[in-house]
């Protein structure tokens, strides 16, 4: 296919060349990658996890780039445009950029198919290696020991947390699912854990292979006090840093997870006090308790399964509205809904269930089913799409109440989406 065609149908034949959209396995890509001559010289930090994965790019991304260092950051999904996944210096991959590696790619692969996940991670990478960026942060897409990231190197390698997520490719139980995580790290190099409860697996694959594995709680921490928090860690404490910009407790976790990775890189990634601070007063991502309205409160949340729902429903209680919380949700049909119901029901007065713009999306009258299930005597509306669910919502809310909108990637997307159509 020309590289002149434009991103959008580079996006729709990717789609398409592969038979399934999940292919777990690195044999291909590491064919694709040999042929390309990917051999990146810099840094490379991987960040897998259940939750947690995207802020603690976003913090490792602000604190380095603060430093005055060269990032590239690769994450997914993307809310509103594929160009979100690839950054560099915090800059959006351009259209022309995008399709131009996917055209040496395609070039590259000869008869080897590749997934839309794959063509991104190579894609991703050969624009990091063209402009010459001094470290890269890749964000895991499923698992770990099978992602396609894994086809590189991690000179550190983080887990931030392991649950009940992704059964079918992962396994269902957190040891199963543990030791897929776990694959990311390297003998010999820092293996970050900020799950407080890691599962034995994650332990001792990270024994038997002799990985530098740092535990939180164990090898790092983060102690907060009056409006502030102290980094401490087995050779350095950075004292007196702003809480996370991100809302939520759960946040100082991630950002924690973040300076584990940053002090076990120091003799390479040299960083100051300073642009620790800026970076982590800086750091913000769409969808992680985003308020985006006020008179009612809106409040969006990526929160899919039952271990974000919980954090979730954590920081509702840490910031409590005057009046009631109602909440629009939408899921994809794969999730765990009822596990996501049995943590928030007790925070929620009203419910409206949705159907978001995905394939994979659950019907909403049978989200509100399960929902039945969980929600006690909170009345339950069925809406066909998400924005009608919000403006159902909104028309309900009186005076001190808030909306929280949460369910998938898909749902906060819609929202946002119609937001900037709106302006």
């Amino acid at each position: 296919m020309p590289p002149s065609l434009s991103l959008a149908a580079w996006l729709a034949r990717l789609e398409q060349l592969h038979p399934s959209t999940i292919e777990l396995g690195l044999d291909r890509v590491r064919r694709v990658r040999d042929a390309l001559g990917l051999e990146p010289a810099f840094p490379l930090i991987l960040v897998g996890g259940t939750n947690g994965k995207g802020s603690t790019c976003t913090y490792l991304e602000a604190m380095l780039g603060a430093a005055g260092y060269k990032t590239g950051v690769y994450t997914s999904p993307h809310l509103l445009r594929y160009n979100e996944r690839v950054r560099v210096e915090g800059v959006e991959s351009s259209d022309i950029d995008l399709v131009q590696a996917f055209g040496r790619i395609d070039a590259a692969r000869g008869d080897t198919s590749l997934t839309y996940f794959e063509f991104g991670t190579l894609g991703a990478m050969m624009q990091f290696v063209d402009a010459g960026v001094d470290v890269a942060i890749l964000e895991v897409g499923l698992g770990g020991r099978l992602d396609a990231v894994n086809v590189f190197d991690a000179d550190a390698a983080v887990v931030t947390s392991v649950d009940l997520d992704h059964m079918d490719y992962l396994g269902d139980t957190r040891e199963k699912i543990g030791l897929e995580k776990a694959g990311i790290f390297r003998a010999g190099r820092p293996a970050i854990c900020a799950d407080p409860r890691p599962p034995a697996s994650l332990l001792e694959h990270a024994r038997n292979i002799g990985a530098d594995l740092r535990r939180v709680g164990r090898d790092f921490a983060a102690e907060r006090e009056d409006g502030q928090w102290t980094y401490r860690g087995t050779e350095v404490r950075w004292p007196a840093l702003p809480l996370p910009a991100m809302a939520g407790a759960y946040q100082l976790r991630n950002a924690a997870a973040a300076l584990a990775v940053l002090e076990a890189l120091r003799t390479r990634l040299p960083m100051s006090g300073q642009a620790i601070r800026k970076g982590l007063a800086a750091a913000r991502l769409p969808g992680r308790f985003q308020r985006i309205a006020r008179a009612p409160e809106v409040i969006l949340d990526v929160a899919h399964n039952p271990e974000a729902a919980r954090a979730l429903a954590a920081t509702l209680r840490e910031q409590p509205a005057a009046g009631r919380t109602l909440a629009v949700v939408g899921m994809l049909a794969d999730k765990d809904a009822a596990g996501v119901f049995a943590a928030l029901s007790g925070e929620i007065d009203a419910w409206w269930t949705c159907m978001p713009d995905s394939p994979r999306a659950r019907d909403a009258a049978a989200l509100a089913a399960i929902l039945c299930e969980h929600a006690g005597s909170s009345p339950i509306s069925v809406q066909p799409d998400v924005n009608a669910a919000l403006a159902e919502a909104r028309s309900a809310a009186r005076e001190g109440d808030r909306i929280l909108v949460f369910g998938s990637f898909y749902t906060v997307a819609a929202v946002l989406d119609h937001a900037a159509i709106q302006q």
